[in-house]
């Protein structure tokens, strides 16, 4: 495909191959919170975790990109205590609000979570395998050429890390699973997403009423 073309189609997409490198991030996105929540601004905290190897990577241009990364994921939710609860909740429910703020900042984790997952919890189906990835993909290669130019080998990583992300958030017992576990949602979380109206993402976390 002409670059040009490729340009256009990427212009037009709400959809993001990005999470191939901007992944889950628990880790990250805990030591981010926390500094926030230090009354530190945005640009002081890029810096301490910069200059102090927060994150433990390699360089620091890495460093910096994922910090702004993990900045710009938690501005997502729109929500002050929800950082706050990311930087101080115990694991579980930090990373349920770390998956939450994946949804509102890639337009690909949250059609996944509403379309796949919430779908299924609506419908009281608990069943789940490779099949429900690949025909989510399929739909949607069939609905945007932008996602439709993506290399198989850029479809398996995203598939790898959404599957990642519902372990890690116990959706998934591993990556054979063939079955959704009955997640609960954090009342912290719920309040937030009702307060916000955004209860259309409630299904995602198995929230049903």
């Amino acid at each position: 495909m002409p670059k040009a073309m490729d340009k256009v189609l990427k212009e037009h997409s709400p959809y993001s191959a990005v999470i191939t490198r901007e992944q889950f991030l628990f880790h990250e996105m805990r030591i981010t919170a926390k500094l926030l929540n230090e009354d530190l601004d945005k640009d002081s905290v890029i810096n301490k975790i910069t200059s102090e190897n927060l994150f433990q990577y390699p360089t620091e241009k890495s460093l910096k990109r994922m910090a702004i990364t993990c900045i710009k994921r938690l501005e997502a939710m729109e929500d002050d205590t929800l950082i706050d609860a990311i930087a101080v909740q115990p694991n579980n429910v930090a990373k349920q609000i770390c998956l939450y703020a994946m949804m509102r900042q890639y337009r690909l984790v949250w059609d996944f979570m509403l379309t796949v997952i919430g779908d299924k919890y609506k419908k009281f189906d608990n069943s789940y395998s490779k099949m429900d990835l690949n025909i989510f993909f399929i739909r949607l290669q069939e609905q945007d050429s932008w996602v439709a130019s993506w290399s198989d080998s850029t479809i398996t990583k995203i598939r790898q890390v959404l599957t990642r992300i519902l372990i890690d958030n116990e959706y998934l017992d591993g990556v054979n699973a063939d079955h959704l576990n009955p997640v609960l949602i954090n009342p912290v979380l719920e309040n937030s997403i009702r307060s916000a109206g955004k209860e259309i993402a409630l299904p995602a976390f198995n929230c049903l009423m």
